[in-house]
C-alpha cells in the first residue's frame, strides 16, 4: 500500500474511508460466522533497539545502511529514527520451552546482527531512552527517509493546533522544552509483548491487560532520563504522549484525547468496540489504496488482510493494542499487545518481564474472570499515572480498595499468580523457576533499570566535571553491563567516573557540555542589586536578558567592579544601571556549534565567556572552566 497523508487529496482519503468502513463490516462477519482462530495460543515480541557510536556512545544513524546489508535477514526492519532498528521474533506457540526459545533467538538475531555493526565501529544498546540522546537527534533530518514516516509527520503536524510541540515533565529535576516536529517520539525504545487470545475471551484478557499495565510498568521500567534530566521512572509513557500531542489547552473544558491512550473504559463486548473508538474519536492521519476488496473477498469465504484498518490502527498508539492478523493455518486471529515495556536493560531481564505479564494474564484470567469485579477502571488509570511516575516506588490501589506498594503487589499477589498461569500454560518448570525469579530478586531488592539509572547518575554527577561525562559513563556502563550473560539489573553495581575510558569529544556540540542554569539581570536593574547578586553566587559573568528571554548583554565582574569605584570617586555619583556597566554586543556561540568553535572564539578574543544563543534567545553559558574540563578530555585522547 502507497501511503499519503490524509488531507493531500480527498478523493483517495474517500475511498480510503470506505475501504476501511468494509474492513469493518468483514471484521464482525468473521466474528459473527466463527472464522477465527480458537484453539490455540501463540505469542510473539519485536524488539526496538537504538544504534550508538562505539568511541561517543553517542547515536548513530546507519540504520538504513545496515538493512541495505543485511537485506535477507527478514525479522530486521527500519524505525522511525536513522538510529533505530526493530527486531521481529518469530511466533510461538505459548507452552513447553516458548520462553527460552524465544530468548536464544533473540540473543542469536542480536549475535549476527552485531557482526554488521562493528564493521563500521557501531553497536546497539537496550535502553528505553539513550541517556546520551540530545534534542538536535530529534530533529526531521534524522528520520528514516521512508514515504510512510514522512506522511506521518505531515500529518501529526498538521493536526496540531499549538505552535510546537511541547514537553512538560518534572521529576527530580525538571523539563520544559518545545520542539517542531514530533520526531520526539523516536526517543524511545520497547519491548513489545503480544498473546494471540480467542474471539470469546478477548474481552476479559484486554480488561485484564489494563489491569496489568501498572505493575508491569513498575517493575519494570528503565526510561528515568530524557536530556540528562532526571524525570519519571518510565518517562516514556509521558514522552510519547506529549510527542504528538496535537491538543492545546482551552477556555472550555471540552475533552480531548490524545492518541497515545491507556483508554477511558472497560471492554465490554467484543474487540470492535476499539476499532469502532478509535474511528469515531482519531481523524485518519494516513491513507492509502487498498487493493483488496474484503466484501467480494468475504462472499468467496477468503479471509482478507484488512489493510486499511490495519494502516488506521497504527496511527492510534494504545497501550494494549489490539491486533488482528492472519495465521500460517490460513485462519485469522486476534492479538493484545502489551506495548508498556521498555528496551533492555538485557535480553534476561526483558524475557522475565514477558513471562511476568504473561503468567499474570493467564492467571488473573483463570481465577477471576471478569476482573472488572474486582477493582475500578478509575482505580486503573490512576495506577497506570503513578506507575509511570514512580516506578517500584509507586503505592496501588489493588483489588477489593485496598492499598499496596508496588513490590509487596508483586511479591505477595503477583508471582504467585504468574507461576499458576505458566503453569497452567504447560511451561517448562525450568523456565518459570529462571525468569519468574528475576522479577522476584528485583521486588526483593526494590530495584530494577530506573532505580539504577537514577542512583548510577546522581551518582557521577558529583563526581564529572559535566553532566556530559555523567552522562556518557552511565551509557557506557549500561554498554559494558549488557554484555555480560546471565547479568540482570539486579547484579549492576554502581559505575565509577574512572571506569569510562576514553570517548571521542572533538564534535561534542556546545549544547552538550553548556550551563543552562543561569542567573541574569535585566538592563534596567540597579548594578548594586546585581553586584551583591554576583557575590554571593560566586559568580565571574552576568548575562543580560530582556522580557522576551533575548540576550541584550553581558557583564564581567572586573568591569562591574571597575566602574562602580569609578563612580564613587566623583563628587556626586549616582546610581548605576546594568544598560550602563554592560558590554551591550557580547561574542555569542550557537548550541549546535562545536567544542573546537567554541574554543577558537574564546581564545581569539580573550574571553572567558560565551553565551549559547539561538535567534537571539538566550539558551547557556560556556565559560573557561567548562572549556577546561572538555578539553583536557580531548589531550587524554590524543
Amino acid at each position: 500500500m502507497e501511503v499519503s497523508a490524509s488531507k493531500r487529496n480527498k478523493s483517495s482519503r474517500n475511498n480510503f474511508v470506505k475501504s476501511l468502513l468494509a474492513d469493518m463490516r468483514a471484521l464482525e462477519h468473521m466474528l459473527d460466522h466463527a472464522w477465527f482462530e480458537k484453539d490455540i495460543t501463540r505469542i510473539g515480541a519485536e524488539q526496538e533497539i537504538v544504534l550508538i557510536d562505539k568511541d561517543s556512545f553517542r547515536p548513530s544513524t546507519l540504520a538504513m545502511q545496515i538493512l541495505e546489508e543485511n537485506k535477507e535477514a527478514a525479522w530486521l526492519v527500519n524505525e522511525l529514527a536513522q538510529f533505530n532498528l526493530e527486531l521481529n521474533l518469530a511466533p510461538q506457540i505459548f507452552e513447553g520451552s516458548c520462553l527460552s526459545m524465544m530468548h536464544r533467538e533473540l540473543q542469536s538475531h542480536l549475535d549476527e546482527l552485531r557482526i554488521s555493526l562493528h564493521r563500521h565501529n557501531i553497536d546497539y544498546l537496550l535502553t528505553g531512552i539513550l541517556p546520551t540522546l540530545k534534542k538536535y537527534h530529534l530533529d526531521m533530518h534524522y528520520l528514516t527517509p521512508k514515504p510512510r514516516y514522512k506522511e506521518l509527520m505531515n500529518a501529526i503536524h498538521g493536526e496540531l493546533r499549538n505552535t510546537s510541540f511541547e514537553l512538560r515533565l518534572v521529576g527530580i529535576d525538571e523539563l520544559l522544552v518545545r520542539h517542531d516536529s514530533p520526531l520526539l517520539e523516536a526517543c524511545n525504545t520497547s519491548f513489545q509483548v503480544h498473546l494471540q487470545v480467542a474471539p470469546a475471551e478477548f474481552v476479559n484478557y484486554y480488561n485484564c491487560a489494563l489491569v496489568m499495565a501498572a505493575p508491569s510498568i513498575a517493575i519494570s521500567a528503565n526510561s528515568p532520563m530524557v536530556f540528562g534530566k532526571r524525570l519519571w521512572h518510565e518517562t516514556r509513557i509521558a514522552l510519547f504522549q506529549q510527542s504528538i500531542d496535537t491538543r492545546k489547552t482551552l477556555d472550555h473544558m471540552r475533552q480531548l484525547s490524545p492518541r497515545v491512550i491507556l483508554g477511558d473504559r472497560w471492554l465490554k463486548e467484543s474487540v470492535l468496540e476499539i476499532f469502532r473508538e478509535d474511528i469515531a474519536r482519531f481523524r485518519i492521519l494516513l491513507h492509502a489504496q487498498s487493493e483488496e476488496d474484503s466484501q467480494k473477498l468475504i462472499r468467496n469465504k477468503i479471509v482478507p488482510k484488512l489493510k486499511s484498518l490495519q494502516l488506521h490502527n497504527s496511527t492510534v498508539y494504545r497501550w494494549n493494542r489490539p491486533c488482528y492478523g492472519i495465521s500460517d493455518t490460513g485462519k485469522p486471529h486476534l492479538r493484545i499487545e502489551n506495548r508498556v515495556f521498555p528496551s533492555g536493560p538485557t535480553i534476561l531481564d526483558e524475557i522475565s518481564n514477558m513471562a511476568f505479564w504473561l503468567g499474570c494474564m493467564r492467571g488473573l484470567y483463570d481465577n477471576f474472570g471478569d476482573i472488572t469485579k474486582q477493582i475500578n477502571f478509575e482505580d486503573i488509570r490512576d495506577n497506570f499515572g503513578k506507575s509511570a511516575r514512580f516506578g517500584i516506588d509507586s503505592n496501588f490501589t489493588w483489588f477489593k480498595d485496598s492499598k499496596i506498594n508496588a513490590g509487596d503487589l508483586v511479591l505477595k499477589e503477583l508471582l504467585p499468580l504468574a507461576r499458576k498461569g505458566l503453569e497452567s500454560q504447560s511451561i517448562n518448570s525450568g523456565d518459570i523457576d529462571l525468569y519468574l525469579g528475576i522479577i522476584e530478586e528485583r521486588a526483593k531488592m526494590h530495584m530494577n533499570g530506573a532505580r539504577w539509572q537514577l542512583r548510577s547518575y546522581t551518582k557521577l554527577l558529583k563526581e564529572a566535571s559535566s553532566p556530559d561525562d555523567a552522562l556518557t559513563t552511565l551509557t557506557a556502563a549500561i554498554y559494558d553491563h549488557q554484555n555480560r550473560p546471565d547479568h540482570p539489573i539486579t547484579k549492576w553495581p554502581e559505575p565509577n567516573l574512572e571506569d569510562l575510558k576514553e570517548y571521542k569529544t572533538n564534535e561534542l556540540r556546545v549544547s552538550e557540555f553548556m550551563q543552562t542554569d543561569l542567573y541574569t539581570a535585566h538592563k534596567n536593574d540597579l548594578v548594586e542589586l546585581v553586584s551583591e547578586l554576583m557575590r554571593w553566587q560566586k559568580l565571574k559573568y552576568m548575562l543580560v536578558e530582556d522580557s522576551h528571554g533575548n540576550l541584550v548583554g553581558l557583564i564581567s565582574l572586573s568591569d562591574l567592579f571597575g566602574r562602580m569605584m569609578e563612580e564613587k570617586e566623583k563628587a556626586s555619583p549616582k546610581d548605576l544601571l546594568v544598560r550602563d556597566v554592560m558590554i551591550p554586543q557580547p561574542f555569542v556561540v550557537g548550541p549546535d556549534d562545536n567544542i573546537k568553535k567554541a574554543v577558537e572564539i574564546m581564545k581569539k578574543n580573550d574571553i572567558g565567556c560565551l553565551p549559547v544563543v539561538k535567534d537571539k534567545e538566550l539558551l547557556g553559558l560556556v565559560t573557561t572552566d567548562n572549556v577546561i574540563s572538555i578539553t583536557n578530555r580531548m589531550m587524554k585522547e590524543r
